[in-house]
């Protein structure tokens, strides 16, 4: 079982803002992040591109590769690592219909040189790894946009980032809902079925987001082992979720522990991290927190996952394969509570 690094993003430490409020904690530098993530445990950070090189639509192609290199060497100097860069398409004002399948030509002209900008940000950053959250790639009127048209659109948008740098991966983090209704590649399943339709199937993977999975009515685990089993699952986000509502983003563990314990067993059963993919914890703080407290919800979820390795390295695996043997499933589920609630 290999061991695990974690990775993190400076957005999971926030202002406490959502839809339908102001925020409620002051803002913290992004150096200051950096340096509580290694603290706390942390080796790797996620990064949005403008996150990296912020300002970055009013900068050559020049000055976002100098800025990420100035970027790099403070990274080296702190001992941490750029997982990943991810192209923050929704939040600019060409993307409001998407980006890759905007009904306008102009607009999916820019949704590619941001992608293209971000891969020059990783290099620099020294990741081979792009990821694409399809944000907005949906609709929210149905018949707003041919979907078949769609999906073309973004296989040929890929396809160009593959051509762009043929050593960059691109790891799709699917989501079936939010902020669009109908998003065109909900699920890890959509995922593997869209990257064996482009120019290199072997540099497309997945991104497994906890939460996202349940929002789409799907077991977690499940959705991880799918991946696992066609080598594909590059990348996840541990998180929790309190049913079928908004995105929530809760610390792993808090809602659904036994789905937890099972995202962590088969990651490492797989032997998950062996080649250097990361842990990634995507949560965010509950709103009514202070200031003070912005890192609880990390250093609980990191706590969380640790908790769990435990529980897993101390799983018996032959009464497990007794039990399965004689198909005696009510012991065996006794036991994993058993377990989980520290009788075993």
């Amino acid at each position: 079982m290999a061991n695990f690094k974690y990775s993190v993003g400076p957005w999971n430490v926030h202002e406490g803002a959502d839809a339908f409020g102001p925020e409620v904690r002051s803002s913290i530098s992004f150096e200051q992040k950096l340096t509580k993530f290694k603290e706390i445990g942390f080796t790797g950070i996620q990064f949005h591109d403008d996150d990296a090189v912020p300002d970055m639509n009013d900068l050559s192609e020049s000055q976002i590769k100098s800025r990420a290199k100035e970027l790099k060497q403070h990274l080296d100097s702190q001992g941490l690592e750029a997982e990943f860069v991810a192209p923050r398409l929704w939040m600019d004002g060409r993307t409001i219909d998407g980006g890759y399948t905007s009904n306008s030509a102009e607009d999916r002209e820019f949704a590619l040189w941001r992608s293209l900008r971000s891969i020059d940000i990783a290099r620099e950053l020294g990741s081979d790894r792009l990821v694409l959250w399809l944000a907005r790639e949906g609709t929210l009127c149905a018949e707003s946009k041919d979907p078949v048209l769609s999906l073309q659109r973004l296989r040929e948008a890929v396809n160009t980032m593959l051509a762009y740098d043929p050593g960059i991966r691109i790891l799709i983090e699917p989501k079936p809902n939010e902020p669009i209704d109908r998003s065109f590649v909900p699920t890890v399943g959509h995922v593997l079925g869209f990257a064996a339709g482009t120019a290199d199937p072997s540099r497309v993977g997945a991104l497994l987001e906890s939460a996202h999975a349940v929002l789409a009515g799907l077991d977690p685990a499940l959705e991880m082992a799918f991946c696992l089993a066609h080598n594909k699952l590059w990348g996840v986000h541990l998180n929790d979720q309190n049913g079928l509502r908004y995105d929530q983003d809760k610390s792993f563990g808090a809602e659904n522990l036994r789905s937890a314990f099972n995202q962590v067993k088969v990651l490492m059963d797989s032997g998950y991290g062996s080649n250097g993919e990361y842990v990634g914890l995507d949560v965010k703080a509950m709103r009514t927190q202070y200031g003070e407290l912005s890192y609880a919800h990390l250093e609980n979820s990191l706590k969380m996952v640790k908790l769990l390795e435990a529980k897993v390295r101390r799983l018996d695996r032959g009464l497990v394969a007794s039990y399965q043997e004689s198909r005696n499933y009510e012991a065996l589920e006794m036991y994993i509570m058993e377990l989980l609630l520290g009788e075993k």
